[in-house]
């Protein structure tokens, strides 16, 4: 007896070691995953926390990045002391300078940038600077993750209306999108909480949220591909509100400074992708949107497009098209619809190419003289350069 039972105590206490063997692998096996990610995050944006923080702005009730803050030791995201990503403004606006103001949210923010100078508002800016070599520019970049048309007319009135710009410009669609499909869905009983909220064990480990993300990206996009409890729309009905606030924007746009822009959404989903190749380019739609489908994304984002079209016709605007300029891939998008360096490049290309051709920005730059813009040739009206796609900002200009 007394030998059986040393023998089970012996068992025991290996069984235990292994036991606490493996706990301890996986433990250390985890933290180095953490820490990898962790590094990771570093590396690209030198934080290992939240990209940026958000604070209330006491004026107009909205949450806007922290102003002053700089995030990461490479200074891949610089916010203002007002509050926008991006370089200081003076104010007063010197009345020689043309600003360019940039409405939106996430996809205007572009946190997915690798640093500030590689953001299509900067990259509009740049090459404006090149096409117009005797005209300052300087530009407000006013995105702001989350926003909805709705936010964005406030922004528009309590911060960027003070900064007196020349050019105002809309880029963005999908917020209006998620928040006007959620809640249709929610009405037909598809969803009964944030499909996205993460558990507290996401709160405290990158490598949590990641699988959790994972896990649910793969079951949406089965769901999605299955074509399993589906939200059914009328497309021209869901976009009425979004048309309406849209309009108002616009409207009030155009109240504020002389030339305004409404641009046409990207997106990497495209129709001539394979199946497989449509799941992952909207991969992240349907996280954020887990009750549509991948023909359901295609109705919606063409239906918003429409309205973005008929909008800038109907209120005499600049319209930015050529949408599918930007190609569907990894390479230019991040994820569904916002953009990598590449495609930020892109973007301020498609951009730039219709204010050249606009008579509307071309009075705008005669009517911002300086002493600069008088050269030998006359004023700057007369001799804009020549913008060449793809050209380094950099090269000397050719004028015409």
């Amino acid at each position: 007896m007394a030998s059986s039972s040393s023998t089970l105590g012996r068992r025991n206490k290996e069984l235990l070691f292994k036991i606490i063997v493996v706990l301890l692998s996986s433990f250390l096996t985890l933290g180095l995953l953490e820490a990898g990610l962790r590094e990771r995050q570093w590396l690209r944006y030198g934080v290992t926390g939240s990209v940026h923080k958000a604070v209330q702005d006491p004026r107009s009730g909205l949450v806007m990045p922290m102003p002053g803050e700089t995030k990461g030791s490479k200074i891949s995201i610089h916010v203002n002391s007002r509050g926008f990503r991006g370089p200081e403004l003076d104010l007063p606006k010197p009345p020689s300078r043309v600003r360019l103001a940039f409405l939106g949210a996430s996809t205007t923010f572009c946190a997915e940038a690798s640093r500030d100078e590689t953001t299509w508002p900067h990259l509009v800016r740049s090459k404006l600077r090149s096409a117009y070599p005797l005209v300052e520019f300087d530009y407000v970049n006013a995105g702001v993750p989350g926003y909805r048309v709705e936010q964005s007319r406030r922004n528009l009135e309590y911060r960027v209306k003070p900064l007196n710009p020349d050019f105002i410009m809309y880029y963005e669609a999908t917020n209006d999108i998620a928040y006007d499909t959620l809640k249709l869905a929610e009405a037909h009983g598809l969803v009964h909480r944030p499909p996205t909220r993460p558990s507290w064990m996401a709160d405290w480990s990158l490598t949590w949220l990641l699988v959790e993300k994972n896990l649910q990206l793969f079951s949406r996009q089965r769901a999605a591909a299955a074509g399993q409890d589906r939200l059914t729309f009328d497309a021209r009905e869901l976009s009425k509100h979004f048309q309406h606030e849209l309009t108002e924007l616009v409207l009030e746009s155009k109240r504020i400074a002389p030339v305004v822009a409404l641009a046409t959404f990207s997106y990497a989903l495209r129709r001539d992708q394979s199946r497989e190749q449509q799941l992952q380019a909207a991969s992240w739609a349907l996280y954020n949107m887990p009750y549509m489908s991948v023909e359901g994304l295609f109705r919606v984002y063409e239906e918003y497009n429409r309205v973005i079209r008929e909008v800038a016709e109907q209120t005499d605007v600049i319209l930015i098209e050529d949408e599918f300029m930007i190609p569907g891939d990894d390479v230019h998008f991040y994820d569904s619809y916002h953009l990598a360096d590449a495609g930020n490049r892109v973007m301020a290309e498609r951009v730039v190419k219709s204010l050249l051709r606009s008579k509307r920005f071309e009075q705008l730059i005669a009517t911002h003289k300086s002493a600069r813009d008088q050269g030998p040739d006359g004023p700057v009206t007369s001799r804009h350069t020549a913008w060449v796609e793809g050209a380094d900002d950099a090269k000397t200009p050719r004028y015409r």
